[in-house]
């Protein structure tokens, strides 16, 4: 087997789009290197563990995937896309949106926070 097949996607390699989400990075901003080859597991753990230069500024400063950004704004995936803000943003953007809170980002933290306090009916039982 030489290097090039052990570096393509298989049941022990996954795909840079895969490692991208599990990483919680937005893969389109990640170097060719990472985008061109499959991502093995150890190289993965290693990542977590000892993260790159490029991937710890990457999550420092993004841009962001869109679950990052909801999360950091501690709204929904669907209340960025509602208010057509479904895009990459940078960790200077998120700043600026919680600074300075346009209503309908003020309404959806609110209406995440208030459905995290109702207690599931039927779980009360």
């Amino acid at each position: 087997m030489n290097e090039d097949s052990a570096r393509q996607p298989s049941g022990r390699a996954m795909k840079p789009q895969t490692a991208a989400k599990k990483l919680g990075i937005y893969l389109p901003a990640t170097p060719e290197e990472f985008r061109a080859g499959a991502v093995t597991h150890a190289e993965l753990k290693q990542m977590v563990e000892n993260p790159p230069e490029w991937l710890a500024e990457l999550r420092r400063t993004g841009p962001h995937p869109r679950p990052v950004v909801a999360q950091k704004l501690g709204i929904t995936i669907a209340a960025l896309k509602r208010n057509d803000m479904d895009k990459p943003l940078t960790t200077e953007d998120i700043k600026a949106l919680l600074a300075d809170q346009p209503e309908w980002l003020r309404a959806a933290r609110t209406a995440l926070a208030e459905g995290r306090e109702t207690p599931d009916p039927e779980s009360a039982e």
